[in-house]
């Protein structure tokens, strides 16, 4: 590992130009976003089969082109660990999404390493080393980093190589290369990082089923998003959920009923503030009847789900410690309610190689076409005909 931060072009350039040449870099990032709407990327690591760098990104002057262009090689593999807000930032500063791409959580999961299994874990598991976590809470932002900020960073990468190297050798040895590859998509889909202002109202959780609320929550929230965006500040310093909620089921307008909004804080409804609120109101009201939103309708299901679900939920413990896969990849519970209320449910378990492993099973299950016995501490999966045997 550099003794310090990449601080320099030259540098950056230099070390960006020796990473071309290998199969992979393992990649992660430190930020700080608490206090701002865009992430504030304060340090970049990667590792290559031969060396490992920290980039200070907040180095006065740096141009990060080289780390961008390394990036956005097609031919060099980024692997992350649970990299979605890594590759968020890299695609709000790039435009793109650092591809192709590897994120060993996820192939963790279909390793059968369990869900969503952190890194310390990963690690401990598959090399043998443990993880100081003890800067984890550290102001990446503050200059100079210490020599201990700086391996606790490093740590994140370096361990990384022989994780992805056992998990990409596991997945080629099982046949689940494919299995990841579907999973990577949404880490792949430039529409999971797009911040669009029209969508904002869709992240407040409201029980009301009023399509006209709705339309004065989507105006509220486009508005506060803008705001949050041009300011740089996180949402609720604009306007917090709760007062966003009230503001469009009383739909007030005037600057007197809005400042008797409780959820307001004392003073905002005055002056371009309360202005601004109150047209995304009034924008909100006038929307055409054809035009407001579509809320998701939520089917009623059949009473009586429950012993169907509580079988589901055993032939999903049986398949996935068959084939040593974490059940969270597979289905969740309400996935479960789902199969068992309809056979057509549009749910993950009963597509691609989920419907392979589990999903044709869930359905022979439920049409009776097979059984699930128990013998001592194991489950077996059995054809219902005149001889009975099993098909596991």
């Amino acid at each position: 590992m550099e003794t310090e931060p990449i601080s320099t072009l030259p540098e950056l350039t230099a070390f960006c130009e020796r990473q071309r040449t290998a199969d992979y870099i393992t990649v992660d990032t430190e930020f700080l976003r608490d206090r701002t709407y865009w992430t504030q990327l304060c340090l970049v690591q990667i590792a290559g089969p031969n060396e490992a760098a920290a980039v200070d990104t907040l180095a006065p002057g740096l141009d990060l082109a080289p780390l961008y262009d390394l990036m956005t090689d097609q031919n060099l593999l980024k692997v992350f660990h649970a990299g979605r807000q890594d590759v968020e930032i890299f695609f709000h500063r790039m435009g793109s999404i650092p591809e192709p791409l590897f994120d060993t959580q996820v192939a963790a999961m279909v390793c059968g390493f369990g869900d969503q299994v952190g890194y310390e874990a990963l690690i401990s598991k598959l090399v043998g080393a443990r993880i100081d976590k003890s800067s984890r809470f550290t102001d990446w932002s503050n200059r100079p980093l210490s020599r201990k900020q700086l391996t606790y960073a490093m740590a994140d990468v370096t361990h990384l190589r022989p994780a992805y190297e056992k998990l990409a050798e596991s997945l080629e040895k099982t046949g689940r290369t494919r299995w990841l590859d579907q999973e990577m998509d949404v880490l792949m889909d430039p529409e999971t990082y797009r911040l669009d202002p029209e969508i904002a109202w869709r992240r407040i959780k409201s029980r009301n089923k009023n399509r006209r609320f709705h339309a004065i929550l989507r105006e509220l929230a486009a508005w506060r998003e803008r705001e949050a965006q041009t300011r740089d500040v996180p949402r609720n310093r604009v306007i917090r959920d709760d007062a966003i909620l009230e503001i469009a089921a009383q739909a007030p307008t005037s600057t007197e009923a809005l400042r008797g909004m409780r959820a307001l804080p004392r003073g905002v409804a005055n002056g371009g503030f309360g202005e601004a609120i109150l047209d995304a109101v009034a924008n909100g009201r006038n929307v055409p009847e054809a035009d407001l939103p579509v809320l998701e309708k939520v089917e009623p299901r059949p009473a009586g789900l429950g012993p169907v679900s509580d079988l589901l939920k055993v032939l999903l413990k049986h398949v996935t410690e068959k084939h040593n896969v974490a059940p969270r990849l597979i289905a969740s519970a309400d996935d479960l309610e789902r199969i068992a209320a309809d056979d057509n449910a549009n749910v993950r378990a009963l597509q691609g190689w989920r419907r392979e492993l589990f999903g044709e099973h869930a359905l022979a299950l439920k049409a009776g076409r097979v059984a699930l016995t128990a013998k001592g501490s194991r489950t077996r999966v059995v054809e219902l005909d005149n001889t009975p045997k099993s098909v596991d």
